[in-house]
């Protein structure tokens, strides 16, 4: 039996899709850059997942009762008490998004040259990691590239690459470990619990610090759930307790997996020490460290979506619309990353645009083409935003939390079989500007 979403509509937000001519004129006018394009003249948006989600009733009314003191705010102590017992952190603090909190976490462990180790870290981490005097290292499985072959878990380290690193390199010039649950760039794949086991042992062995970037980490435990023999009795609080053990601390993201539109926060298992000196650090740089940049409505909404991610039954829905999707998407012939993982479906446009050449950009080419076709507004994942000749050339349809109906995904769907049918017509672009540091954001094109 089909199963419905766990909740009901009780409000709605009216979208307008324009007349072919205006999309033309409005992507001209943001030079194919789809990031430059105004909220208002997009039909259906899944440019990202983080901070466009629908909250819930029970979030707007924490909403309704935010203690805005400077100071001490009971917001804090609520948001402090949820995380200590879903994360088992003795420590957390605020901040104003998940960039706020690896540039703290990040400034005060990377010493200039070191290495930072990770499954693939995103792009603002790995801006983050540069800036500081870092450099980032990829250590994903090789699977994790290959969007046509199935494996459950595409975003675990490959811990044989992990051993050869520290041992080449030393321990010693490795900053920390990074594990990102889910592997965004890479499809959203998940990593399974016994690959954060062995990553923890492997780098304890070695005395590198593990910390999380735990943006999903709730979509990441059921991925445990439902793909992991030995976790399938398991609940999801208790698989998340048991991923979070192996770690020495987190960051996190709050506008994705806490269902809110703003906020993030740092947590630290047992190291005062290192809490302390971030304590002070988040003072100069995000606020004072019971707010951390953050109004106490914004620290109870986050407070509350913790917990209501934990349902296993909105899980369940978040993940089946995500697949929901992709399954339209591969019926209509369109190559995807496959499995698909918990907040995106990544089609494979350099599979699907093979015409078009790594530096024309197929990924840009498509979300252009997709804004022409239908309105609707994706992000690429490709040689844009990753660097000369990528891996792969994705283009991630990112599904906000709560807010679209299968109705949409059908439409999405729609307008990417009708680009499919005549793909051999799509243009690549050429950059006519780019900043230096994350240019996929800024830059613009022109058609090849």
């Amino acid at each position: 039996m089909h199963m419905p979403e766990p909740y009901r509509i009780k409000m709605v937000e009216p979208i307008h899709l324009l007349p072919k001519e205006q999309r033309e004129q409005k992507l001209k006018e943001a030079g194919l850059n789809v990031f430059s394009l105004k909220a208002q003249d997009v039909f259906i948006d899944l440019l990202t997942d983080s901070g466009t989600n629908a909250m819930s009733d029970n979030q707007w009314a924490g909403i309704m009762m935010g203690d805005e003191s400077y100071a001490g705010c009971r917001n804090f102590y609520n948001l402090q008490d949820t995380a200590q017992s879903i994360f088992e952190c003795k420590y957390i603090i605020p901040t104003h998004q998940g960039r706020g909190a690896e540039n703290l976490l990040f400034g005060l462990l990377i010493k200039h040259g070191q290495y930072v180790l990770g499954n693939v870290h995103f792009d603002t981490t790995e801006a983050h990691i540069t800036l500081k005097g870092g450099q980032p290292v990829n250590l994903v499985i090789d699977e994790a590239y290959d969007t046509s072959t199935y494996h459950p878990f595409k975003g675990n380290v490959d811990t044989q690459k992990l051993e050869q690193f520290i041992e080449e390199h030393g321990a010693e010039n490795i900053a920390f470990m990074l594990i990102t649950v889910t592997c965004n760039t890479v499809g959203g794949q998940p990593v399974s619990m016994e690959n954060i086991k062995q990553v923890s042992q492997i780098c304890r062995r070695h005395g590198i610090k593990v910390f999380i970037d735990a943006a999903r980490f709730a979509e990441n435990a059921y991925f445990i759930k439902t793909r992991e023999e030995a976790y399938k009795d398991k609940s999801i609080p208790e698989i998340v307790s048991e991923m979070f053990s192996y770690a020495d601390g987190f960051t996190f993201s709050a506008k994705k997996d806490a269902l809110v539109n703003i906020g993030g926060m740092i947590g630290i298992m047992n190291d005062e020490e290192l809490y302390l000196r971030l304590r002070e650090q988040v003072i100069i740089y995000e606020g004072f460290p019971t707010y951390g940049g953050l109004a106490g409505r914004d620290l109870e909404a986050i407070s509350r979506g913790l917990r209501e991610v934990l349902d296993f039954d909105y899980l369940q829905s978040r993940v089946g619309q995500v697949e929901y999707l992709g399954s339209l998407l591969t019926e209509a012939g369109i190559p995807i990353q496959t499995p698909v993982g918990g907040h995106a479906v990544f089609v494979d446009a350099g599979k699907m645009l093979p015409h078009i050449r790594w530096d024309n950009f197929p990924g840009v080419a498509l979300t252009s083409e997709l804004y022409l076709e239908g309105g609707v507004r994706a992000v690429e994942i490709g040689s844009l935003l990753m660097g000369k000749q990528a891996p792969t050339e994705l283009v991630r349809l990112t599904i906000p939390r709560r807010v679209y109906t299968n109705s949409h995904m059908d439409y999405v769907a729609e307008c990417l079989s009708n680009i499919n049918k005549r793909k051999e017509q799509v243009r690549g672009v050429r950059i006519t500007y780019e900043p230096p540091v994350l240019r996929h954001f800024l830059a613009r094109f022109e058609w090849a």
